[in-house]
């Protein structure tokens, strides 16, 4: 029998607000895999406490993706125990700002108990559904999220809120599970195959066809892990990592009128 939104949700909620309470990994081989000191720059981690440092339910780094630049307004989307946000934080620096919203309240708590324990004035952490972002419109540079969008299951409403909290010109850099051809409908229902990041994996294509109607271009999709992968190398039917990147069109200036020649 086929899960409704509401069911997912919920369980999703309920199995994550546990992790938080608790930590661990989701239990997926696509999703926790590796954890944080195998993914994120030592150089990076060093610099934040082993209980948020070790902390991790991503896919990958999407950071890598990103390119933050100093001052940047970043949202992460699904920001759990806050990993990504404060490693954003670092980039964007002291004239920047990073918003994370999470739909689980046991997570936004930790995220926020961490975030006054590191002084990180320039990160807050707000409760919210990925459909229904609580961000202004056009108010963010970059928006990135970390095995995320893979749980929600109405995914083009996250495309298109991300689309609209992004000023023209934004990117996103977002890692996430996803997959080649199609999922068993058995595992689909599966409650606990949703938390493990797998029953929600979007077919490559079908994700990328998403972004691109919400309105994104240079829409890119690629294999996180090893240098050199690509899509042709990944099985179908398999979920897997990885890093899709896109851009808000920027706004074209009003053309010029041209004064006639006396």
């Amino acid at each position: 029998m086929d899960l409704t939104p509401e069911e997912i949700r919920n369980f999703v909620q309920a199995w994550y607000g546990t992790l938080a309470q608790n930590g661990g990994c989701c239990g997926s081989s696509a999703c926790c895999e590796p954890q944080p000191a195998a993914v994120y720059p030592a150089d990076l981690l060093v610099q934040l406490p082993p209980e948020v440092a070790g902390f991790s339910l991503g896919c990958a780094n999407p950071l890598a993706a990103a390119h933050l630049q100093p001052g940047e307004r970043v949202l992460d989307l699904g920001s759990g125990g806050g990993l990504d946000c404060f490693l954003a934080a670092l980039q964007v620096g002291e004239r920047g700002q990073v918003i994370g919203v999470d739909m689980t309240p046991a997570m936004v708590r930790r995220a926020r108990q961490a975030a006054a324990r590191l002084g990180l004035r320039q990160v807050e952490f707000r409760h919210g559904y990925l459909e229904h972002l609580p961000v202004a419109t056009a108010s963010v540079d970059v928006v990135i999220s970390n095995c995320v969008i893979n749980l929600v299951p109405d995914k083009n409403r996250v495309f298109a809120e991300m689309f609209r909290v992004l000023r023209p010109g934004g990117r996103i850099a977002i890692a996430d599970v996803v997959v080649k051809g199609s999922l068993p409908a058995s595992l689909q229902a599966d409650p606990l195959a949703w938390s493990a990041c797998l029953a929600g994996a979007l077919e490559v294509e079908t994700y990328r066809r998403g972004l691109e109607v919400a309105g994104f271009v240079q829409v890119t999709l690629i294999p996180a892990g090893e240098a050199g992968l690509t899509l042709d190398h990944i099985a179908e039917g398999i979920p897997f990592s990885a890093l899709i990147t896109a851009f808000k069109p920027a706004l074209t200036p009003p053309s010029t009128p041209q004064t006639a020649l006396a």
